[in-house]
């Protein structure tokens, strides 16, 4: 059965390039409604924006989806990643400005206020894309690739010349509450010889040691140091897990990305749907159900927030 909120809950921060403060509202929704953010300081009809891969557009640093109207938001991939990592069909996002807060640089206050405020089942069937053919895009020698699997499993492999980071590789498979026991958790990084670079080009306002990893060669500059001491290559899958989420359904199949962001995945799924015979759309059963990211999460399964 399709899910949604039982309740409402609500999330105040700055966000990550504007530095400007958001409100962010989750609401529930009823089924086939799908996952849509409301700008509510523009019309009700003009801010409406669905989360979906076509109405996503070219931007830097993060995912920012676009509608008609021209209303715009930013920083949309580490709440996707929390709604699809416990496993939420259906919701109504509502926002005061055009960007996701960014809170700590992860999705664990998404996924913490998710769960304490607890999930209701709706009375429709869940249907899932299943890859059929494999998928990829390349640039350079960076890759992205669909391929089929029973689950969704992630393989993701990055390298970094800070010795901080360097190279690291991590496989999972989705199933079972992954996201939030392996991922959920795992902040936002970048290199200290790149920050005045993005803040001189209008970007990362909002950031601090406290909701993005800094890193300078050997050196872990935040507060408390690292979550884990592969937190950079398990933040790139869970990008990777929320750009995915805009498919519009859970997905059936292995990604693997190789130096891949969030301009490529959102290539791959483009790929992906310009192939008819390299997807279908599945009604699950319960065995694939119970294979989907957050089968079987409850309250006790909620990260630690600081």
């Amino acid at each position: 059965m399709q899910t949604t909120l039982k309740a409402a809950v609500t999330f105040t921060g700055l966000g990550l390039h504007s530095g400007k403060p958001v409100r962010m509202t989750l609401r529930p929704a009823s089924a086939e409604f799908g996952i849509w953010f409301q700008r509510t300081d523009l019309g009700a009809r003009d801010g409406l924006i669905p989360a979906h891969w076509d109405a996503v557009e070219p931007s830097q640093l993060c995912t920012r989806i676009r509608n008609a109207s021209g209303a715009t938001v930013s920083t949309i991939e580490h709440i996707m990643a929390a709604v699809a990592g416990c496993g939420i069909q259906n919701l109504l996002i509502e926002l005061d400005g055009p960007e996701v807060p960014i809170l700590d640089g992860s999705s664990a206050p998404f996924v913490a206020g998710i769960l304490a405020k607890g999930l209701r089942r709706l009375d429709a069937p869940i249907r899932a894309l299943q890859i059929l053919e494999t998928v990829e895009v390349r640039n350079g020698d960076a890759f992205a690739r669909l391929s089929p699997a029973k689950s969704l499993e992630m393989d993701f492999h990055i390298s970094f010349p800070d010795a901080a980071i360097g190279t690291q590789d991590k496989s999972l498979n989705m199933a079972n509450g992954t996201f939030v026991h392996e991922l959920c958790d795992s902040r936002t990084f970048c290199r200290q010889s790149d920050v005045e670079a993005m803040r001189a080009n209008g970007l990362a306002l909002g950031g601090t040691l406290e909701n993005a990893v800094v890193v300078d060669g050997a050196e872990v500059l935040s507060p408390g140091g690292l979550r884990h001491a592969d937190e950079a290559v398990r933040h790139k899958m869970l990008d990777a897990l929320g750009d995915l989420a805009l498919a519009g359904a859970p997905i059936l199949g292995r990604y693997t990305g190789y130096r891949a962001g969030h301009a490529m995945t959102n290539a791959l799924l483009r790929a992906l749907f310009a192939r008819s015979q390299a997807c279908r759309m599945v009604t699950c059963d319960a065995a694939m159900i119970a294979r989907l990211p957050g089968a079987g999460l409850s309250r006790d399964d909620a990260p630690h927030v600081q």
